[in-house]
């Protein structure tokens, strides 16, 4: 049954895409991103306010529905939140989608929902497309060194 209610949040972040559309202006960093592994590509959008927070994020791209409902978790999940906590869930979410490790402390939000994709190696890179994104886009500011 929880399964089945995870997948069903899964296609609706894929069909439903949160966030999904360009943010232009001086202040936007963007990154290109390409999975290595089977070609689904994004573009992330990020803006950051003076206190180093995540004031917005966005994406546009199109590849598989773990990557692309990752993504648009991922946006929604990191919304306001400061680098060192978006340092903390992109970790979070590394440990569980790799080794199926699920953090008590830290919550992942609808990205719970791909737990799953742990017991699928072939798709890790999917749905950690857009987190890897997200370290290369902000991996130089300081407050979200995390290793």
């Amino acid at each position: 049954m929880l399964d089945q209610l995870y997948r069903q949040l899964v296609v609706d972040h894929s069909k439903n895409r949160r966030n999904h559309r360009k943010l232009e202006g001086e202040q936007i960093k963007q990154l290109h991103y390409k999975n290595p592994t089977c070609g689904d590509v994004m573009t992330l959008f990020l803006k950051l306010s003076e206190d180093k927070r995540i004031e917005d994020i966005s994406f546009i791209g199109e590849g598989c529905s773990i990557s692309m409902a990752s993504a648009s978790m991922m946006t929604e999940l990191l919304k306001g939140v400061p680098l060192k906590e978006a340092a903390k869930l992109r970790q979070a979410m590394e440990a569980m989608v790799r080794n199926g490790e699920v953090s008590e402390e830290i919550d992942l939000g609808d990205a719970f929902a791909l737990e799953g994709v742990h017991k699928l190696r072939a798709r890790h890179n999917c749905a950690l497309m857009a987190w890897q994104a997200l370290d290369r886009a902000v991996g130089e500011e300081t407050e979200y060194e995390y290793r």
